[in-house]
Order: structure tokens, then sequence, then C-alpha cells
């Protein structure tokens, strides 16, 4: 695997090795802007984000409750798409805070699929890109996505929920032995981004069964808005993401400044969720 596959690997184990969690932020790229999506995530990586999820806008968010997909319809106006996504990318790869930062682009199948699976895996490749999340491609469908992204040394990320059936958790497990994964990213709730019904501790006892079954490391999505929820979903897993509760800061923010202020103190209180 190359450089680039292996950055969340050497992630994860160095905050194992340091007895902390990681910290995945996701920010939905050309909200507001392209620039300041840029400035945002440069933001949160200095509050003390591990990962960044880049996510590329789509028109029919159907994982994704309101705020996320009225941050897609945003960005969407502003010309976003996966070209201003690969742009970001490849940008806060070349910039001195983000440069060691794994980034992983998350998105739906749609715009990969209108791309070609194997040339939109070449341009996530050439523009920095770790790893692909593509939330509405089953693992039962992805070969093809997998094998372009193992080529070029990029992970595709899967995702489990409540809900996952045992046949496809071992599918799971198998696949890991051949494609490389990086991570599971484990859906508290069987609902869309942002639901206030997550309970975390029932929510991290489960993703630390499924993290005993696969053997990597699993961080607990969906619903993660204080520091209280980090610090009680991460028990016994390796991590959390953030995503809702940044876009909601990001749409809050009147300015710039407004906006990089939100983003900076809830990173950062996620952070010492984790670490406390």
């Amino acid at each position: 695997m190359t450089a680039r596959g292996s950055r969340i690997d050497a992630l994860f184990a160095a905050r194992k090795a340091e007895g902390k969690k990681v910290l995945v932020a996701y920010l939905c790229v050309g909200d507001p802007n392209e620039a300041e999506s840029i400035d945002l995530a440069r933001a949160a990586v200095r509050a003390g984000a591990d990962v960044l999820e880049l996510g590329v806008p789509f028109s029919d968010p159907s994982a994704d409750g309101p705020a996320i997909a009225r941050a897609s319809q945003r960005a969407l106006a502003a010309g976003g798409g996966l070209d201003a996504a690969l742009r970001v990318a490849k940008a806060l790869r070349a910039d001195d805070v983000t440069r060691a930062t794994p980034i992983v682009l998350f998105g739906y199948y749609n715009p990969l699929f209108v791309r070609g699976e194997a040339r939109a895996v070449d341009e996530a490749a050439e523009s920095g890109v770790d790893a692909l999340l593509v939330v509405d491609l089953p693992l039962e469908e992805a070969a093809p996505l997998r094998d372009a992204a193992a080529k070029r040394g990029l992970a595709v990320v899967p995702l489990l929920a409540p809900t996952s059936p045992p046949d496809r958790i071992a599918g799971l497990k198998a696949a890991a032995a051949t494609w490389p994964l990086g991570f599971v990213y484990y859906v508290s709730v069987t609902g869309v981004t942002g639901s206030a019904a997550v309970r975390a501790d029932e929510a991290a006892s489960a993703a630390a069964a499924l993290r005993a079954t696969i053997g990597l490391p699993v961080v607990v999505g969906f619903g993660i808005d204080s520091r209280e929820k980090a610090r009680a979903a991460a028990a016994n897993v390796d991590g959390v993401v953030v995503g809702t509760a940044l876009v909601r800061r990001i749409e809050d923010g009147k300015t710039p400044d407004e906006r990089t202020r939100g983003v900076t103190t809830l990173v950062a209180d996620l952070r010492a969720g984790l670490d406390s």
C-alpha cells in the first residue's frame, strides 16, 4: 500500500499508543464557498481534529438530515461538487497545517459513477485523498471501486449500522483481508445524520462488539454534538465523527470569523471530551 493509504493506519496506531481517541471532522465542501472550506478545515485540524472528511455535496443526500441537506444545497448553488472537493483536498495536502492529516472523500455513488470509478479514484489519489466513503454503495456491490482504490493505495471505508445483519458483518471481515478499509464507520442510529435520539453508551457497546469481531478500528458517528456524547460514544472504540454539529456552526455564522470561531470552539470542546 502507498504512503497515502498508510496515513490512516499510522494515525490510528499512533493514537492507540498514546491512549487517545481519533476525532474525525466532516465538512461539506463549498459551504459557504470553496476557499472558506479550506480555511475551516485548517481551523478544525488546529483545534484537534485528526481526520478530515470532505463531503461532496449531492442533490439528494438520502442519509443526511436537514442541516447537511441544506449545506449541500448551498454548496451546489455556489458551484460545489466533486471537482471542488478534489481541489480542496489538493490544497489541504499542500498546506503546512493539514499536510499530514488523513483525508476521506465522503459522498454518494452517483458522482463517482458518472465520472467513472477508475478515473474518480485516480483523481482522488492525485489530489492527496487517503480514502473514499460512499454512503449508498453496499459492500456487495463495491468490489470494482475497492479494486480500483486498492491499486492506488486508497482505502474504501465501510459503514455498519445497528441493523447490519451477521452476513454483512462477516462479509466485511472477509473484505478486510483483501482490500484496504482504513476503519469502520459505525452509524449509531437507524436514521439520518444529526439525530438527537443517539444513546452514546449503547452505540459504544455495539461498536465495540463490532471492533472485536472485525479487527479494524471503529469510529462512531451520527448525533455526536457534545463533549459528553463524544466521551461516551468513544468508550472502548477508537474515536468519533462530528458532522452535523459542525455544519450547524457554519450555518449559524454570519461572517468568516464567526464560522471559524464556531468550528474551532466545537472541535476543541470535543477534543477535550475525548482526552478527559
